[in-house]
């Protein structure tokens, strides 16, 4: 059976500074982006070894495309031949060129752009390289209120063909969209309802745990990021045998790395095959 990894590392430096990220301007230290770096190769060995299908999505509480060992391991996950897909999320900093060793069947990015840490300029001008080159890549922001007409210029700036999603402001008061706000919103994302008030998660059909699982840097394996309870490990195999479908424990889930794997939700119809880089299809 074909299985997904959402992959989160040591990793939680970043080089930008957004005022609703926790990891904003953290820096980790050589010792730990060596032992990140370790643990990143011996996934990917992992990986090369396995006989099924695979897709891969890097979620690093940081920006993972500034290190060089997570470049490298795109490029050489992206030549698997059993590999499907292999995603990363990315504020889309670095330049293009560690792009031209990979295999753009398979690589897709998950870019976000964030006002006030580069230009709208600047940032559609690599979004516009990305597209010449073909590589597969969505785009999104945080829907902030100070952010909307930002929103609205950056799709405009975009080729029609290359999707737009958004991210509701975690931390909004009450009736902190009018139905204004939402309606235009779901202009630029059809599906921003369901990361604004997503439906009661709690025993609802989900995929994590059966044809999805979460790994961290030392292989520990857990249906998914936001339920903590072990699965068993990676490297050893013990993780296969606790695998099956089995409902969502939680109240609720409002992030899309989450409520992305509901059976319930139009979400895998909708995504298909982009499921992972958040591209309809």
């Amino acid at each position: 059976m074909p299985l997904s990894i959402l992959y989160r590392g040591r990793l939680s430096s970043c080089n930008y500074d957004c005022p609703y990220c926790p990891f904003a301007k953290h820096h980790d230290s050589r010792a730990a982006l060596e032992h990140d770096a370790r643990d990143l190769r011996r996934f990917v060995d992992w990986a090369a070894g396995q006989a099924r299908m695979l897709s891969i999505l890097f979620t690093p509480w940081g920006e993972g495309l500034v290190r060089r060992h997570y470049r490298d391991a795109m490029v050489s996950l992206s030549h698997l031949r059993h590999l499907r897909r292999v995603a990363i999320q990315t504020n889309l900093c670095v330049g293009t060129r560690w792009l031209d060793e990979a295999n753009l069947d398979t690589l897709a990015l998950w870019c976000t752009y964030h006002p006030g840490q580069v230009s709208r300029t600047a940032f559609v001008k690599r979004c516009q390289e990305l597209h010449r080159r073909g590589v597969r890549h969505s785009v999104g922001m945080v829907a902030m209120q100070e952010h909307l007409d930002e929103i609205d210029a950056l799709r405009d700036a975009l080729p029609a063909s290359v999707p737009m999603w958004l991210n509701a402001y975690d931390e909004r008061p009450a009736g902190y969209y009018s139905e204004g706000d939402v309606e235009r919103l779901k202009q630029v994302d059809p599906h921003f309802l369901l990361n604004l008030e997503p439906p009661p998660s709690l025993g609802a059909p989900c995929a994590t745990g059966e044809d999805v699982v979460s790994v961290n840097g030392n292989g520990e394996v857990t249906r998914c990021h936001f339920v903590a309870a072990p699965l068993g490990n990676l490297y050893d195999g013990s993780f296969e045998r606790y695998l099956g479908a089995r409902p969502c424990p939680n109240a609720r889930c409002d992030c899309y790395i989450g409520y992305a794997h509901r059976k319930d939700l139009p979400i895998q119809r909708d995504y298909a095959t982009g499921l992972l880089e958040r591209i309809r299809r």
